[in-house]
C-alpha cells in the first residue's frame, strides 16, 4: 500500500529519473579515464564510477544541520573525500582530468560560473563536463543555498563562452511533473506548518496526484519549469 501510494504522490521521482541519466552519462566515459567528482558530498555517485579513476572533492563545512533553515540530512559525513577544498580552487594541474562530474552541487556555490571556470582549467581538451542542477528546488543545506533556477539558457550562455561544446541538454521531468511532486507534499507540509484544515490539504494534494496520474499524454512543459537540467559538454 505504501509504494502504491509513494508511485501515486510520485515520490522519488526526480531523483530516480536523475540517477537513471547519470548511469548513462558515466558509462559512456571511457574505462580508466580520470574522472573529478566535485562536490561530492558522501559519494553518493562514486559507485556509478567503479570503471573510472576516480578523485572525490568537497569544501567539508556542511554537516547535516546548517542553519536549521529548510532542509537537513541531519548527518552528513565527508570524512573519505580525497581533495578538501574550495570548488573554485581545487590543488590539481591543468589538464589533469579526462571527465569532471558536478551533481546538483551548483546551487550550493556562491559563484557557479567560477567553478566553471575552474572545470575549464582540470578538463584536458577533448574532456567531458557532466552537470546536473535544480532548476527548481527547496532551500536545503543551508546557510550553503545560493541560487536556484538554472534554465537551458544558462548552460547554453555561459558553457560556450569557457570553450564548451554542449553534447547534451535534457530537462528532468517538466512543470506537470514538478507539480505532481509538490502537491504530493501538499498535506505534510500543511500539517507541519500547523494549518487547521490540513486533512483537506491531504484530499487535495491526492486528488492532484490522481489527475495527474490518470491526465493521459500531453505537451512537453519542460519550457515552463523542470526538476532541472542534465547537461554533456565537451571542451574543444
Amino acid at each position: 500500500m505504501k509504494q502504491l501510494l509513494h508511485r501515486l504522490l510520485a515520490v522519488g521521482r526526480n531523483e530516480h529519473w536523475r540517477k537513471a541519466w547519470l548511469v548513462q552519462a558515466l558509462a559512456a566515459v571511457p574505462a580508466r579515464a580520470r574522472l573529478l567528482d566535485a562536490g561530492a558530498g558522501e559519494l553518493a555517485n562514486r559507485p556509478l564510477c567503479a570503471h573510472l579513476d576516480y578523485v572525490s572533492q568537497d569544501f567539508c563545512q556542511y554537516e547535516g544541520l546548517g542553519d536549521g533553515q529548510g532542509l537537513h540530512n541531519g548527518r552528513w559525513d565527508t570524512s573519505r573525500i580525497d581533495l578538501v577544498c574550495d570548488i573554485t580552487a581545487i590543488p590539481q594541474p591543468d589538464a589533469s582530468f579526462d571527465a569532471v562530474l558536478c551533481s546538483e552541487v551548483l546551487e550550493h556555490v556562491p559563484d557557479p560560473t567560477r567553478a566553471l571556470d575552474e572545470f575549464g582549467r582540470l578538463l584536458r581538451p577533448g574532456g567531458r563536463l557532466i552537470l546536473t542542477a535544480p532548476f527548481a528546488s527547496f532551500v536545503h543545506m543551508a546557510p550553503f543555498h545560493f541560487c536556484s533556477g538554472f534554465s537551458r539558457y544558462w548552460y547554453e550562455h555561459h558553457l560556450p563562452l569557457r570553450g564548451f561544446r554542449i553534447l547534451e541538454l535534457r530537462p528532468n521531468g517538466d512543470w506537470f511533473d514538478y507539480v505532481h511532486q509538490e502537491m504530493g507534499r501538499l498535506g505534510s507540509m500543511a500539517r507541519s506548518h500547523g494549518g487547521r484544515l490540513w486533512p483537506l490539504a491531504y484530499a487535495l494534494g491526492l486528488a492532484a496526484a490522481l489527475y495527474l496520474r490518470l491526465r493521459g499524454p500531453t505537451r512537453d512543459a519542460s519550457g515552463l519549469a523542470c526538476f532541472g537540467w542534465h547537461c554533456v559538454a565537451e571542451k574543444v
